[in-house]
């Protein structure tokens, strides 16, 4: 066994990988704070405990996201996009094209070449509407867990909007639709349509060929389905789309 070890430091949650023969053998994550090295040693040391590998070996490590140069151990620092594609484009067996990530705090739409290359990429980092962080604080205005938007979105209710692309603003249209007794499942619905406009802006025009999402949010079948019926195309996710990055990350030592 040849194990490499990729960490994606990310806004609001640091994800580690430990990859053999290009394949994931174990994975963790752990909010985001400060002590981040530490943080990332300790994710690791409880990876490679659970598989039994000893824990004083040397590993390569590559890290990338918001904090990467923060990990002073790493044999390899990779920026995000080149990670999220790489990750990608090896998990879809070289099919994906159109990516779109979502972030802690940013939203991300990613075009990769017939090699799996970057070849354009477009960021909204300017607010967090949109992003990770707004599905958080709209879980925390309804008083309902994230894990619950999927099944909460299928139900009934009325038809609402929202249009600020602001988080701030947007947060304020949630409260003043909850004050008129608009029903949690119509916001949650009106949360997935705001964000697959979004995404469907900055992805611009795309081929016939599905699109692949990632990203935490991206476990969410409401927002896939959203996104799905704004850019009339199939939406594919990868069993642990949190993960690509720290992937990609691990197998940039290997390529």
């Amino acid at each position: 066994m040849n194990p490499v070890i990729g960490l994606d430091l990310g806004s609001t949650a640091i994800k580690a990988v430990i990859v053999n023969d290009g394949e994931i053998i174990w994975r963790g994550k752990t909010p985001t704070a400060p002590d981040q090295e530490v943080l990332a040693n300790d994710l690791i040391g409880a990876g490679l405990r659970e598989l039994g590998l000893p824990a004083d070996a040397k590993y390569p490590v590559a890290s990338t996201g918001y904090g990467k140069s923060l990990y002073k151990a790493a044999d390899l620092r990779t920026d995000e996009l080149s990670a999220n594609a790489r990750g990608l484009f090896k998990l879809s067996d070289g099919m994906a094209r159109s990516l779109i990530n979502i972030g802690g705090q940013d939203l991300k739409t990613i075009k990769l070449s017939e090699t799996g290359e970057v070849s354009d990429f477009r960021m909204n980092d300017k607010c967090a509407a949109g992003t990770g962080r707004f599905f958080e604080l709209a879980a925390r205005l309804l008083n309902v867990p994230l894990s619950s938007f999927a099944a909460l979105s299928k139900e009934p209710g009325v038809s609402v909007e929202l249009n600020s692309t602001c988080v701030v603003f947007a947060e304020s249209e949630i409260v003043s639709l909850l004050a008129r007794g608009v029903p949690p499942q119509s916001v949650v619905r009106a949360l997935h349509a705001s964000v697959a406009r979004r995404a469907a802006g900055l992805l611009g025009r795309i081929s016939s060929d599905a699109v692949w999402l990632d990203g935490g949010p991206a476990q969410n079948r409401g927002l896939v389905e959203a996104m799905e019926e704004e850019l009339l195309t199939e939406i594919k996710v990868t069993p642990e789309p949190q993960f690509t990055v720290a992937y990609g990350a691990a197998i940039s030592l290997v390529a």
